[in-house]
């Protein structure tokens, strides 16, 4: 992508003004107008050292509402964003519906600078591009406007632009032997941004090469294409659009029910319940310690019919844990906060720091579920979801996490009995709701959405694991003995 670039490009003074002129108010205006929309936007820069990024920001944020916008300027990893898959703290600076965020390098440091020098193994290369392809397809399926830039400059103009730096006192500290040194490899680092520009321009994300030898000549051209890509979408949100709502169940691709295959019958006896309690939650608690030592993140996802029995499965867990060492995240519908975000931007800001434990009461496969059933979302987004969600848990995994997801299984007859009994203890009432008996009306759509859950998203790495549930007692001890036997199994190997 590079040989082909003609750095001689250049604007003289008096044009450079008048173009600036046209392009700020345009660019307010345009801001304003997707703001008025609800459309997020990303705005990348990246570059070769000394290219301008930082001028070339400042002058494309002067044009904007200074409300709007939140820069980030990324360097190398926190200690507590090492505690995390790599695509965790880009996560939790995506921005809501209609604010911009603009990023002075970006996640593509792992393939560029990082790689470079040597901390990122070319073993790693494969999983990074296709986390960062899943990662910039999903905001933009999810409506994100994602623009990704590069300055080019020579290795003629960075030289001079380094010793330029470190003339002056003011601005010495700004070149350091790595840049220095990647001057000097600079047609290996070429060949390196080179391959990466290629395959990681997609048509959702397209990469603008930026010719910043002339700075000039740079300013208008980020500050045209920005205003151009603003305008475009501006258009798509202003021209109609259908919005199609149905959790139609016609896939004839998917074997017999799963849920229909579970047997129910399964009991366990009092005195048998308490004596594996207490064995279970002692192996636990040392699991736990062993976790932290080792810096293993663990993820337990709990699904299941209203009043399935997750609660109670999930406090069998937590007796057993540190404190300080695990979150219990319940999920319910999402706040206007949550609203204004990606629907997996709630769950990857609770993900959890190496040695820790995050265990959620419902989770994200809300969207392939109710949102699903109650046309809380189009049909695209919830047949999107599928694989979507897949790439989130291996992602999680690939950083080493153990993810385990129940979905904990009851018949219609004892839902039923749960429910009268939670209306008639007072202690009790409070978990019931008209919602709970409305959606027992839907059983058979939400069997059948399960069913195809439990078959698109259930994976070796990050299974599904089907509690019989209407024995509480079966329930909470193949819940513990499940997470005792994998956590067991990772510690080993």
């Amino acid at each position: 992508m590079l040989e082909k670039i003609d750095l001689t490009k250049s604007i003289e003074k008096k044009e450079y003004k008048k173009q600036m002129a046209a392009l700020e108010p345009q660019l307010a205006l345009l801001q304003r107008r997707l703001r008025e929309k609800g459309v997020p936007v990303m705005i990348v820069f990246e570059g070769f050292g000394a290219a301008g990024k930082g001028k070339q920001i400042n002058r494309l944020i002067q044009a904007l509402d200074p409300r709007g916008f939140t820069v980030y300027s990324i360097d190398a990893q926190t200690q507590e964003e090492e505690l995390h898959p790599f695509l965790w703290r880009f996560w939790t600076k995506t921005p809501e519906k209609g604010r911009i965020a603009v990023f002075d390098r970006s996640w593509y440091r792992r393939l560029l600078s990082e790689r470079y020098e040597k901390k990122t193994s070319g073993k790693e290369v494969p999983a990074v591009l296709e986390e960062i392809e899943s990662f910039e397809r999903q905001l933009t399926d999810g409506g994100t406007l994602l623009i990704k830039f590069f300055l080019d400059i020579s290795r003629k103009e960075q030289k001079k632009r380094f010793e330029k730096l470190a003339g002056k006192k003011a601005t010495r500290w700004r070149v350091t032997d790595s840049d220095m040194e990647q001057n000097r490899s600079f047609s290996a680092y070429q060949r390196l941004v080179d391959e990466v520009l290629t395959k990681t321009d997609s048509e959702y994300a397209p990469w603008t090469i930026i010719e910043a030898e002339d700075e000039r000549f740079a300013s208008v051209k980020i500050l045209s294409t920005v205003a151009a890509a603003f305008a475009e979408r501006y258009k798509q949100e202003c021209a109609p659009r259908t919005r199609e709502i149905d959790g139609k169940f016609d896939n004839t691709d998917l074997c017999d029910s799963v849920l229909k295959k579970v047997d129910l019958s399964r009991r366990l006896d009092t005195e048998t319940y308490e004596k594996k309690l207490k064995a279970l939650q002692k192996k636990l608690r040392l699991l736990h310690g062993a976790l932290y030592a080792k810096r293993i993140p663990v993820v337990l996802a709990f699904e299941g019919w209203d009043a399935g029995g997750k609660g109670g499965a999930i406090k069998r867990l937590t007796r057993a844990l540190d404190p300080r060492g695990y979150t219990v995240n319940p999920t319910s519908a999402p706040n206007d906060i949550e609203r204004a975000h990606h629907y997996l931007w709630r769950f990857w800001t609770r993900m959890p720091k190496d040695g820790h434990i995050a265990i959620f009461d419902r989770t994200w496969y809300g969207r392939v579920m109710v949102e699903r059933i109650e046309g809380f979302c189009t049909t695209q987004d919830w047949q999107r979801a599928y694989k979507e969600i897949n790439q989130m848990e291996r992602q999680l995994v690939n950083h080493g996490a153990v993810v385990l997801k129940f979905w904990l299984h009851i018949d219609k007859e004892e839902q039923a009995r749960r429910f009268r009994d939670r209306q008639d203890n007072p202690e009790k009432s409070w978990k019931i709701t008209d919602e709970d008996w409305r959606n027992r009306e839907k059983w058979e759509l939400y069997e059948k959405a399960v069913d195809e859950m439990l078959v698109r998203t259930s994976t070796a790495d990050a299974p599904w694991i089907i509690v019989e549930g209407n024995d509480k007692l079966y329930a909470r001890i193949k819940v513990l003995e499940t997470v005792v036997e994998a956590l067991e199994k990772r510690l080993e190997a």
